[in-house]
Formats: structure tokens, C-alpha cells, sequence
């Protein structure tokens, strides 16, 4: 058959788990950044000073980072 290439041995292609490429980014660096939790509702119960807080980005620690990598393929090299 012309022009059909079938490569035998290649492992199939990694699927991204959706939900983790839309919560997480990587940063230049290689560090995981993720939003805070309880910004979303209930605003009106939160001191000023802790919604200022959670606008902040947070970085994953290592050992949880290697789980989102497992997640995101294309993301960590």
C-alpha cells in the first residue's frame, strides 16, 4: 500500500487528563501553579484580607508536582 506507514512498537499517545491541564500551568522554571481554593463564592463572609491573599498564585511542592506530570504529559519535559 503507497504512502501508508505503519510503525510497529510505538507506545500509544499519552491522554491529558482535561480536568488537570485546566487547573494547573507550569511555570519557566519547571514549578506547578495552581489558584487558591475559596475564591469562587461566598465572598461575602471573607475578610478583605484573606481574598487578597487567595488572588496570589501557589507552587506545588515536588513530590505532588511528579502526580500532575503523570497527568499533563506535554507539560513537564
Amino acid at each position: 500500500m503507497a504512502g501508508c506507514k505503519k510503525s510497529r512498537g510505538n507506545k500509544p499517545k499519552m491522554k491529558t487528563n482535561r480536568a488537570a491541564a485546566k487547573r494547573f500551568t507550569v511555570t519557566g522554571t519547571g514549578l506547578v501553579k495552581f489558584a487558591s481554593k475559596g475564591h469562587r463564592h461566598c465572598l461575602s463572609n471573607k475578610s478583605r484580607k484573606k481574598k487578597r491573599q487567595q488572588r496570589l498564585a501557589n507552587y506545588m511542592r515536588k513530590g505532588d508536582a511528579g502526580l500532575v506530570a503523570r497527568q499533563i504529559p506535554y507539560m513537564m519535559k
